[in-house]
């Protein structure tokens, strides 16, 4: 578990905001749930015989009234068990999108930690393949506002729960006689969970998996329709993907689509965003049943694949830094630096006092486009001095006329879109 201290934080509230924004555009509201579940909650939605629950939960018996508690490892659980808590799908639809810190307790490496955070996008109660679609499309344009590249589409159908046992009883017959390839984990889940050995990670067995009997080649005709018709808007839409048999992903409540967006340019741990069709799960949680499909991305490894791209430019900046010395500076100083917020720029005054080369040396550091300068020599004039630190020639100007010189700079191109800075010329 991490900090994440100023610098990094600002780029994270910058990717939050486009984050808020891209889902808004796709009529996706806002939930919250707590970061504590009942442990049962999970061990019934992800399935026991998983990674997660064996293995990475942070649970343990809450020492007042005995109660078995989990912090949340995934969202995706806590969010059907409060749409169906509070009867959320009784006369529509939803389309709901959380944000925070998830908890699984696996070893730390590049963009994965014990506490991470997820954006995590659910539509529940839509039945057919074009909101599966739309979950995946509605990425490409996520990374697209984001300026990432390099992030690819992998697609998979896991067909029916009847379809998935037909392919189990294969599975499981085909490993058996293999047994003698098999390591200790893939054994141990031969019978309780073999899906899960298609997703092995051990060199040794990929040889054997890659010949063992494909889900594919089990699925109905409804279920390949839903899936064809998937990739058939994909197509029109120039979502490129590839159809990997062996994406069976780690929770045990999908169906259907599942999909992963990865990269090769974090390591080992490639995948940035999953999701997939979850039907059942919400009758298995005590709903009426209703069709649900989402996704989950985590904003860690989205960051370092960021910080790789050289995303800095779509991180705001301090605009002005209002420096001040003398007798009844500092209340000219306060005030200007009001009047500038209230016409929406990003404004840091100087404060803790210091010499006048300390002050420009914060200002400087600050990242600020713009110092101004108040003097007495200034106050008594009613004038400001106008320095420009990243380019331009310093001047004195009117205190009133500070707003529009600002808004021009950036209109000159220091950083911020023509749009907004037009509407900075309201300053007065």
């Amino acid at each position: 578990m991490n900090d994440i201290l100023p610098d990094e934080a600002e780029r994270w509230e910058a990717f939050e905001t486009i984050v808020r924004d891209w889902l808004r555009g796709y009529g996706y509201r806002p939930i919250r749930m707590p970061l504590l579940e009942h442990t049962p909650l999970f061990k019934r939605a992800i399935g026991e015989v998983t990674d997660i629950v064996e293995k990475e939960m942070y649970s343990f018996e809450d020492a007042l009234n005995g109660e078995n508690l989990t912090l949340r490892p995934e969202g995706t659980a806590s969010c059907v068990r409060a749409v169906t808590e509070h009867n959320l799908l009784y006369d529509s639809p939803r389309k709901l999108w959380y944000m925070g810190p998830m908890f699984r307790h696996e070893r730390p490496q590049k963009g994965r930690y014990r506490q991470f955070h997820q954006v995590g996008v659910e539509a529940l109660g839509y039945a057919g393949p074009d909101i599966d679609a739309e979950l995946i499309i509605m990425c490409q344009r996520l990374w697209d506002d984001l300026g990432l590249m390099g992030i690819k589409l992998e697609i998979n159908s896991l067909g029916s729960p009847e379809e998935r046992l037909k392919h189990r009883a294969e599975l499981i017959a085909y490993f058996e006689a293999h047994r003698d390839q098999l390591d200790e984990d893939a054994k141990r889940r031969l019978h309780s969970n073999p899906l899960r050995i298609l997703d092995t990670k051990n060199p040794a067995m990929q040889a054997l998996v890659e010949a063992a009997p494909k889900l594919s080649d089990f699925l109905g005709e409804a279920s390949l329709a839903h899936f064809n018709a998937i990739q058939d808007t994909l197509r029109a839409a120039n979502i490129a993907f590839r159809i990997n048999p062996r994406l069976v992903r780690g929770l045990d409540y999908y169906n259907l689509t599942v999909f992963e967006w990865v990269t090769d340019q974090l390591g080992a741990q490639g995948t940035v965003c999953a999701g997939g069709r979850y039907d059942g799960l919400i009758a298995q949680l005590g709903g009426k049943p209703a069709p649900a499909a989402g996704f989950a991305m985590g904003i860690e490894r989205l960051m370092a694949l960021w910080d790789t791209q050289e995303a800095d430019a779509l991180v705001e900046r301090v605009e002005a830094y209002v420096v001040h010395s003398g007798t009844g500076a500092q209340a000219a100083a306060f005030a200007l630096a009001e009047r500038l917020r209230d016409g929406g720029f990003a404004t840091l005054m100087h404060c803790g006092g210091g010499s006048f080369k300390s002050q420009m040396k914060r200002a400087d550091a600050s990242g600020a486009m713009v110092a101004l300068i108040l003097g007495e020599e200034e106050v008594a004039a009613g004038e400001v001095t106008f320095k420009p630190l990243r380019g331009g020639e310093q001047m004195r100007i009117s205190a009133d006329d500070v707003g529009e010189h600002l808004a021009a700079m950036l209109l000159g191109g220091y950083g911020d879109d023509e749009d907004d800075a037009l509407q900075k010329t309201d300053f007065q």
